[in-house]
């Protein structure tokens, strides 16, 4: 039996306000309600589905992109203004990783701890 990851539910203080900044940031469609859901589709057939909650654990969450994908993802944060790390512990600003392909890191409105790396880490 094939298994697959489907969907994720992303815990947000605003669904609407987090789920468009990532997808604006990645440069997706805009997010779609699912229910009382608001979805981000990824290439891989998997969903990322926003739901509004009163507390928010920050998470972690990788998207693996193309060196072209990711020079547009990088050049609308850095014209965003958004402050970007090499490091998953936020101690690099300004900087991205480059060994094991390119990456970096990021906060969401919610304080999720988004990478974008052109490698993965397991291959």
């Amino acid at each position: 039996m094939a298994v697959e990851l489907n969907h994720t539910i992303v815990p947000s203080r605003d669904k609407v306000v987090s789920s468009t900044f990532l997808a604006d940031v990645l440069g997706l469609p805009k997010p779609t309600p699912s229910g009382h859901f608001m979805a981000i589709e990824l290439a891989n057939g998997v969903s990322l589905d926003y739901d509004d909650r009163d507390q928010v654990v920050p998470a972690h969450y990788a998207f693996l992109v193309s060196e072209a994908e990711f020079d547009a993802v990088f050049a609308r944060v850095r014209a965003q203004g958004i402050t970007y790390y090499a490091d998953p512990g936020h101690t690099k600003p300004g900087q991205i990783r480059e060994h094991h392909g390119r990456g970096f890191y990021f906060s969401d409105p919610d304080g999720h701890n988004m990478e974008v790396l052109t490698r993965s880490s397991t291959g």
